[in-house]
């Protein structure tokens, strides 16, 4: 009967967080998660710090506390949202943090770096670096992904597409620059940035009482300027710094 039962309503599996879910929950205030996760990670640190180091690293070394302050950064500085393992990214950071002290102390206490380990050490820091660039640059090449997949279902509420916007939109550049006024002019606006989001249609009449151009040119650029004004007014971090560009040029 019992098995009958498990078949017919399963018991719902409880998921271990990842990481990352732990990570943005200390985030959010959780400290005796952020202690808990520190001190299951104090091996992995360790070692990381010590194939830098190319020593065993434990509880009484400087180095050990200069990985610790590095996890801890990395905590407060990964963005999940953005994309990329949380690990990669500690163990970037730990390494960059454990070389930056390295040759601090050495240059401090005129500790002679032998040229070989000079080397390696400069060729760890580049492939630290290195690998810490491109960490960077897939973060905000996923950034930049996920805000135009973002932007074109907002685009889809309003009945538009990207193929329309390249269909439609102006062709010379004045006419792209004085749209693109226009809808600045319309998110700067409360009134008529709440009535396009709400009715999602371009307030015409409104605008053309407080806009430069004339009424013509607002309907015939109608689906540009609601487009640009849909990026204006959402947190679009890269097209809002195009668009911001153009108009400051």
């Amino acid at each position: 009967m019992k098995y009958m039962l498990s078949i017919l309503f399963p018991l719902k599996i409880k998921k271990e967080k990842t990481i990352e879910q732990t990570v943005a929950e200390i985030q959010r205030g959780n400290k005796t998660l952020h202690n808990q996760l520190i001190d299951q990670y104090k091996p992995f640190i360790a070692k990381t710090v010590s194939s830098v180091c190319k020593r065993f690293i434990g509880e009484g070394d400087d180095e050990l506390s200069i990985g610790l302050i590095a996890f801890n950064e990395a905590i407060e500085k990964y963005a999940s949202h953005k994309g990329g393992s949380f690990i990669a990214f500690a163990e970037l950071l730990i390494k960059r943090r454990t070389i930056d002290y390295i040759r601090k102390e050495a240059k401090a206490r005129n500790i002679i770096i032998h040229k070989e380990e000079e080397e390696e050490l400069a060729q760890t820091y580049l492939d630290t670096k290195l690998s810490m660039d491109e960490f960077y640059r897939q973060i905000e090449q996923e950034q930049r992904r996920e805000e135009i997949i973002h932007y074109q279902k907002v685009l889809k509420e309003f009945g538009l597409s990207f193929q329309e916007l390249v269909e439609q939109s102006p062709k010379h550049k004045d006419a792209r620059l004085n749209a693109m006024k226009v809808a600045k002019l319309l998110v700067d606006n409360e009134e008529l940035c709440e009535m396009l989001f709400k009715k999602k249609q371009l307030p015409i009449k409104q605008l053309q009482t407080k806009a430069e151009v004339s009424r013509k040119t607002i309907e015939r650029n109608r689906k540009y300027i609601i487009a640009v004004a849909i990026i204006l007014a959402g947190d679009y971090v890269y097209l809002k710094d195009y668009i911001k560009g153009v108009l400051l040029s």
